[in-house]
């Protein structure tokens, strides 16, 4: 029997987590039908758009997403900190740009008076928002059912369009995530939907080369890279931007020539740090899903997440060993 999505996210074991939703039907989630000649490709701009509409009021930061022909991907860094700072009004501010809330949150935030029962509900619905605010399942419930209702009501059906469940997988350590998020970002060139990354459309990496060849910083809309550690650091990845997108030009060579052995990547920072071998990190970034089904990261980390969770098998181990160390 399936664990409930509360049981598998451990936020003291790691904020980081791969979150996939696929379609149940035949009909595609976006690009063109081959049987009918449909094209669904406007649907993208839909998925991508809500996608960092719900970063903005969420407590949950997108790390990388790409938006395929079935299925969607996200890395996803709750920000459980941030949500504890907000105070009462930024809390039901947020939640009412989704939802209408109560009669007593509207009445608060139109600043009217408010009796001592009134004010003990706005208070217990705040905290109930909060929490969902920095929760992935309602923040994929909220990407998720919007998309649905409009892709059935263009395709005039009803029905399920989503399986009942997305898939999440915990990132444990700085191999698991930054693996992860390559995987991610390289989705599309596997796919042959982008010729280079940069070319890939509806992904965060797009979006972080063309803010990086616009000589900005980084997108607003996606967690920052920060560079290594250090005193005083600010939240956000931990690698430097212009080592992971040459990383990720190097790896989408290789996937894309389908030559694992045409290019040694083994020297580039993130993978020195990280301690993989080109070939480690070949695998990994391109299979990402068929080796790893559940919790990702080494020994350590994979046998404390599975004490917080009370999962009794450490699944996935034997690949963690083989291609994470």
């Amino acid at each position: 029997m399936p664990k409930p999505r509360k049981s598998l996210v451990s936020l003291q074991d790691t904020p980081y987590y791969h979150c996939v939703s696929r379609c149940v039907r035949r009909a595609f989630l976006c690009g063109t039908d081959e049987m009918t000649g449909q094209s669904y490709e406007h649907r993208r701009g839909w998925i991508e758009d809500k996608i960092l509409s719900l970063a903005a009021v969420f407590a949950i930061d997108v790390c990388a997403y790409a938006v395929m022909s079935n299925h969607t991907h996200l890395v996803l860094h709750v920000n459980e900190d941030e949500a504890l700072n907000w105070d009462v009004k930024q809390v039901l501010e947020r939640w009412h740009s989704l939802h209408k809330g109560t009669q007593f949150t509207e009445k608060y935030l139109e600043n009217k008076d408010l009796a001592e029962f009134e004010l003990a509900s706005v208070y217990e619905s705040c905290e109930k928002y909060r929490k969902r605010l920095c929760d992935i399942s309602w923040f994929m419930r909220e990407l998720n059912e919007p998309i649905a209702r409009m892709a059935n009501n263009e395709d005039k059906c009803s029905g399920r369009f989503w399986e009942g469940r997305f898939k999440s997988q915990a990132l444990l350590d700085e191999a698991a995530l930054v693996s992860c998020m390559a995987y991610v970002d390289l989705n599309s060139v596997r796919a042959k939907m982008g010729v280079t990354p940069e070319a890939s459309k509806h992904t965060s990496i797009k979006t972080r080369i063309e803010v990086a060849k616009a000589n900005q910083t980084q997108p607003k809309t996606l967690y920052p890279f920060i560079g290594y550690e250090r005193e005083d650091q600010p939240e956000g990845l931990p690698f430097k931007l212009t080592d992971y997108l040459e990383l990720i030009d190097l790896t989408g060579r290789v996937v894309r020539e389908d030559k694992r052995g045409s290019l040694d990547i083994s020297l580039a920072p993130i993978l020195q740090r990280i301690n993989l071998t080109s070939e480690q990190w070949i695998e990994v970034t391109t299979g990402f899903e068929k080796h790893f089904k559940a919790a990702v990261g080494s020994e350590a980390y994979l046998a404390e997440y599975c004490e917080h969770t009370q999962l009794q098998r450490r699944s996935g181990l034997a690949a963690c060993k083989r291609l994470l160390s």
